[in-house]
């Protein structure tokens, strides 16, 4: 079984603090999403994904705002990458800090992806994704995403930064003048990712606080952080990089082995010596995945198929009587029964 996808105590208390900004009573909010508020106070305590994204959902209900989380300034002052933000600082230029922040980002975050997409002229996409949940996630935490990773690259590099468009995977929803505040660049709805683009000039700026003797200790620190949540083996970050790709089609292991910058045969023999192989965790990356995709019902069947990075519909049928039991209509349907008793 796939282990569970948490967030850190670090990033949900920034969370909280901007939604108490916005005049949000955050201890009842807690308490009414079945959240002990004490966990806020354990700082090696994890939340769950659908924890979160309950709190999310409950949060703009009480504060009446559908905006909630687009405050740039708002969320300068609250989001906290912990330690690391302070390896970034120490990164030599953004782009490089931003490559740190795909290796470590399970220590805030295993429920989010992140990909730095090359684009023409040495710009590239930011790419932000969501795994792990099996409730629909607002569009107000998808927004609030991207948002926080540009103003982390403003407080990196200590000045502007202006993406060049950005694009969501949602409509486009009634409080676009929010999202026109907040990015002030070209925004593009119902798209396939949830993404930002940065201009090359911004991405290879020198960040001033650069010193590679800190940032190698923040990494030592980082990695035996990883190890003791489970995160640092091999096969987890070959289930990272296949979450990564899948939408793109079926990841070859060949690339995802260059990718951690392993021979084929050296990922074969690590993946052994765990216990697994890649064709395992490719099954169990697509299961996670298809419970994610089935429990939203704006994924057609074949979207979610495409998704998951199956040639045709049919593999994906065979994929899910094998996995719930079920095919994908009949699973969406006990889905949302399920949700049902439970709202």
């Amino acid at each position: 079984m796939p282990m569970q996808r948490t967030s850190s105590c670090t990033w949900v208390r920034g969370l909280a603090e901007m939604f108490a900004a916005r005049g949000v009573d955050v201890p009842r909010l807690f308490a009414d999403a079945g959240v002990a508020p004490a966990r806020l106070e354990d700082a090696s305590a994890r939340f769950g994904a659908d924890e979160v994204s309950r709190l999310w959902e409950l949060a703009v209900q009480r504060s009446g705002d559908a905006a909630l989380g687009l405050d740039r300034a708002l969320t300068l002052k609250h989001v906290n990458f912990d330690v690391l933000g302070y390896a970034m600082l120490s990164s030599a230029d953004l782009r490089s800090a931003l490559g740190a922040f795909a290796r470590y980002l399970a220590l805030i975050s295993d429920v989010a992806t992140f990909e730095l997409q090359p684009a023409a002229g040495g710009a590239a996409w930011l790419a932000l994704g969501h795994c792990g949940n099996l409730r629909q996630v607002p569009r107000q935490r998808f927004a609030y995403g991207l948002l926080s990773l540009l103003t982390l690259c403003q407080w990196l590099i200590r000045r502007e930064v202006g993406a060049l468009a950005a694009e969501f995977k949602y409509d486009e929803p009634p409080e676009r003048a929010a999202y026109d505040r907040a990015f002030g660049c070209e925004l593009r709805f119902g798209q396939s990712e949830n993404r930002l683009l940065l201009a090359a000039a911004d991405l290879d700026t020198a960040i001033p606080s650069r010193n590679p003797s800190l940032l190698a200790l923040h990494e030592h620190v980082m990695r035996e952080r990883l190890q003791s949540l489970g995160r640092a083996s091999t096969s987890w970050r070959v289930s990272e990089e296949i979450l990564r790709r899948l939408h793109r089609g079926e990841p070859r292991r060949e690339d995802v082995a260059a990718c951690l910058a392993m021979a084929d045969r050296t990922l074969q023999r690590r993946l052994h010596e765990e216990n697994t192989s890649y064709q395992q965790l490719l099954d169990e990356a697509r299961r996670e995945l298809a419970a994610k995709y089935l429990a939203d019902p704006q994924h057609s069947l074949g979207e979610v198929a495409h998704r998951l990075g199956f040639a045709d519909t049919s593999n994906f049928v065979r994929a899910c009587r094998r996995w719930f039991g079920l095919p994908p209509g009949q699973y969406r349907e006990q889905l949302a029964a399920q949700a049902a008793i439970a709202a």
